[in-house]
């Protein structure tokens, strides 16, 4: 769950998985791009388990600064098959509540065709803002 608070304008539908906007306040924390590698930057293989990886790596590097999932208010997810990542929908939702939980901050997907390691099929970007 967000310790901040979503918007949502008036008569707009509200969004699955993700937030239109958020408002926080208190010190932002900022994460490079984080790939799904291990500590011996070993990547699992498919996109899910990458996923899974990428998050716990984000979540590790939010917790440097005192952050935590619902600290989480913008993702930027770049995704390298976007037809994997409609594909696997139902397990992304479960790997996110897994590892997240019910926090659902502004989000994109963006498809690219490749990323700097050339065996990530994903790489996240996250905005954390740890409440004053």
């Amino acid at each position: 769950m967000t310790v901040h608070r979503a918007l949502l304008p008036p008569g707009w539908p509200r969004p699955k998985g993700y937030a239109n906007g958020i408002v926080a306040r208190g010190t932002t924390v900022w994460t490079g791009g984080v790939v799904g590698w291990d500590a011996a930057e070993a990547f699992p293989s498919g996109l899910p388990a990458q996923l899974r990886q990428c998050l716990e790596n984000t979540v590790a590097v939010l917790a440097e600064a005192g952050a935590a999932p619902e600290h989480v208010v913008r993702m930027t997810w770049y995704v390298t098959d976007m037809d994997a990542y409609r594909d696997h929908l139902p397990e992304i939702g479960a790997v996110w509540r897994e590892v997240i939980g019910k926090n659902f901050p502004a989000m994109a997907v963006v498809g690219v065709t490749r990323l700097v390691e050339a065996a990530a099929l994903v790489e996240i970007e996250t905005t954390a803002v740890i409440p004053d």
